[in-house]
């Protein structure tokens, strides 16, 4: 037991005390669990578009899963009493007491607090969100199809990024917003394939609107995307995020 209690002190000390090398590096920071299997494919496409011929080319990455985060989209619409932020401020700290130089939120929806986050902490913030509507705007796109979690309709995220960049935008009816909620919540983040009929359901709506591309506004749907070859008519959140998250720390991408 004695054991135990010091081998946990040692641990606690060596985790609050980041480690020091000869060559100061950008470290990406990812803000992650929301949820895990996202958080785990933004991860494995930072290795799959680095540049890198031994393990010292690739980049240098510390990861929060909290995945007990309060549910984002609960929260926004009143459906909960559980503030996400308190979690994701405190996890964004530690990640840059552990050396992060450069943060990345693995999450559309928890974008809304992006404002409060970023002034929380001492070090750059990506918006995901922002970035993929400037990108949207630079491949071409007039009118932005938002496919994203109630939640993020609901603040209005994508919306917004939109109108800044100046460009026009539309979301699902309620019906085939309800799919696109299925298919995130009981599909994806429960292990299992899309449900690629709700899923071309909420497409065809947004064509019909007049939508010339749309945003895979949820990193769920980032995994339906790599799963079911989806094609050029849909712009990939986690994709932009991880290409920029390169960029921010000196990596040119390769692949995309």
């Amino acid at each position: 037991m004695a054991y135990n209690r010091k081998y946990i002190a040692c641990i606690k000390e060596e985790c609050a005390t980041p480690q020091t090398t000869q060559e100061a590096r950008p470290v990406l920071g990812i803000l992650g669990g929301l949820g895990p299997a996202a958080s785990c494919y933004l991860y494995q496409m930072l290795i799959d578009h680095t540049p890198a011929e031994r393990d010292q080319d690739h980049l240098d990455v510390v990861i929060s899963s909290r995945a007990s985060t309060p549910d984002r989209t609960a929260y926004i619409l009143g459906q909960s009493d559980e503030d996400p932020f308190a979690v994701m401020e405190q996890d964004g700290k530690n990640l840059v007491r552990y050396g992060a130089t450069v943060l990345a939120i693995a999450c559309n929806t928890a974008h809304y607090f992006y404002d409060r986050l970023s002034e929380a902490l001492p070090v750059p913030v990506l918006n995901m969100p922002r970035l993929t509507v400037q990108d949207a705007k630079a491949a071409g796109c007039t009118k932005l199809g938002i496919l994203a979690t109630d939640g993020t309709l609901a603040a209005e995220t994508y919306q917004l990024a939109c109108a800044q960049q100046g460009i026009a935008c539309a979301f699902p009816s309620a019906e085939h917003q309800t799919d696109v909620m299925s298919v995130i919540y009981d599909d994806i983040k429960q292990g299992r394939r899309a449900d690629m009929v709700k899923f071309g359901a909420a497409v065809h709506d947004l064509k019909k609107q007049g939508c010339n591309m749309a945003v895979l506004g949820c990193t769920e749907l980032s995994l339906a995307k790599r799963d079911e070859h989806l094609g050029s008519f849909f712009i990939d959140s986690t994709e932009v995020l991880c290409r920029h998250a390169l960029l921010a720390c000196g990596i040119t991408p390769i692949g995309f």
